[in-house]
């Protein structure tokens, strides 16, 4: 017998003691990995470290203005350690930027992929202080025009998976290689060479490393942990690199205990001069490419049939309903889109009777998603309109805006990624839709 309420019910048994997910995340993991400790035999705390200013690693930044309202301590400790990683690493920050929203970017359109570079760049330096030279994609989501975009606006790399690898060559060989199947070598970084004449490096990080991390409790022991990388060196003296990306709540909420044992990892390979500890931007500096890559069109990192996991019934799912099927994820996007294509047409038809550029501005709103004070609000629409306005225009093109903000917020990857089209991140993702035709009814 289903029990009406269960899901919430259920939900809240999950959080107790916690208000929410990112409170109950943040005491389990995000706060625990700015102070970890490393015990001593005996269970002694003998060192607590700041694990973030240790490794490459990247907030969204939505969870990141949660934590600057609800968890100043958090937030502020990372944005220290990344002050603190430009000191240790020859002043490369280990903080790397976010597209804005959780889409999966090989299905966005060009529009919507600017947006999300520019207003993720924008974010990043708003609260880190700095320009980001890395970028990590949603699911690492990836296509050529998604490069090209990152390229365009300023991004050194990204990360990938090893799947995500097509073929290398040598600079100035002529023949390509064949890595599919996960054959890349992940130990250095490639230059993909992009159409338009800009290039990208991509690193691809250790997929036997990751998956042991995530399902294989690597994290049980420190030491082990820091033995793991260490059998991935090969005995040639030509710069490596071993690097993995994983989950960050696999640091103390998918195990228990997690950010202790990579605290411990990175203090023993280091303090035994095992390797040196660094950085992507600083590994780049100093050891530029040498190979260029090719990627595989519409990849990802999570789904092994590319991006198909977010508009088909590819097979992916969660393993916990036997039997069930995602023939309504197709029919979802296809309704989404629908949608945001006939947004457009209002949009920049009505936009334009303020701004010559209805898409720049759309890229500047980012100033107002960072400051909703009523006076810099109106002090925005104004300098972009380039005029006064009234109250009954600044409302319009707010409504427009909005309307755009939520047309993005509405492809937010977690819609498509469970197997229950009526589960709260589904669910979500239509709140967002309806407030974008709330907007345009009543714009």
């Amino acid at each position: 017998m289903k029990i009406p309420g269960w899901s919430l019910w259920k939900f809240r048994i999950l959080l107790y003691p916690f208000h929410d997910w990112n409170e109950r995340i943040t005491a389990e993991c995000y706060g625990q990995n700015a102070a970890s400790r490393i015990l001593n035999h005996e269970g002694d705390i003998v060192d607590i470290l700041n694990n973030y200013a240790q490794m490459s690693f990247n907030f969204g930044p939505t969870l990141l203005s949660w934590m600057e309202a609800n968890e100043p301590e958090t937030y502020q400790a990372i944005l220290q350690a990344d002050r603190e990683s430009q000191e240790n690493f020859s002043g490369h920050g280990s903080a790397m930027a976010q597209v804005y929203g959780h889409l999966i970017m090989p299905l966005a359109n060009r529009h919507d992929k600017i947006t999300q570079v520019v207003w993720g760049i924008r974010d990043f330096e708003h609260r880190f202080g700095r320009r980001p030279e890395g970028m990590w994609l949603s699911e690492s989501a990836v296509d050529t025009e998604t490069l090209e975009v990152l390229a365009e606006y300023g991004i050194t790399f990204t990360l990938l998976a090893p799947r995500q690898a097509k073929a290398i060559r040598k600079m100035g060989a002529a023949q390509w290689q064949d890595v599919s199947h996960e054959r890349v070598d992940p130990r250095m970084p490639y230059r993909c060479q992009l159409p338009s004449g800009r290039s990208i490096d991509l690193f691809f990080y250790d997929g036997f490393i990751s998956q042991d991390v995530a399902f294989k409790g690597l994290l049980k022991d420190g030491r082990h942990f820091a033995e793991r990388f260490m059998q991935a060196f090969t005995p040639e003296s030509t710069p490596q690199l071993v690097h993995i990306a994983t989950d960050g709540e696999s640091y103390g909420h998918h195990h228990r205990h997690g950010d202790m044992a990579l605290a411990y990892c990175l203090h023993y390979i280091e303090s035994q001069g095992l390797a040196k500890i660094t950085n992507y931007g600083e590994f780049l500096e100093k050891f530029p490419p040498t190979h260029e890559v090719q990627i595989f069109e519409n990849s990802s990192w999570s789904c092994v049939h590319g991006v198909e996991r977010w508009r088909n019934n590819c097979g992916c799912n969660t393993g916990g309903n036997s039997g069930w099927h995602q023939h309504w994820r197709q029919p979802l996007r296809e309704s989404l889109d629908w949608l945001r294509e006939n947004l457009i047409a209002v949009y920049e038809k009505e936009m334009k009777d303020f701004v010559a550029d209805p898409w720049a501005i759309r890229n500047n709103y980012i100033k107002v998603l960072l400051d909703r004070s009523p006076q810099w609000v109106r002090t925005f629409l104004q300098e972009q309109a380039g005029r006064d306005l009234s109250r009954d225009e600044q409302v319009k093109m707010l409504k427009l805006l909005e309307m755009q903000r939520h047309a993005m917020q509405m492809y937010t990857s977690c819609g498509w990624f469970f197997d229950e089209v009526s589960g709260i991140e589904t669910i979500q993702i239509l709140q967002y839709a309806s407030r974008t035709s709330f907007c345009w009814l009543r714009r």
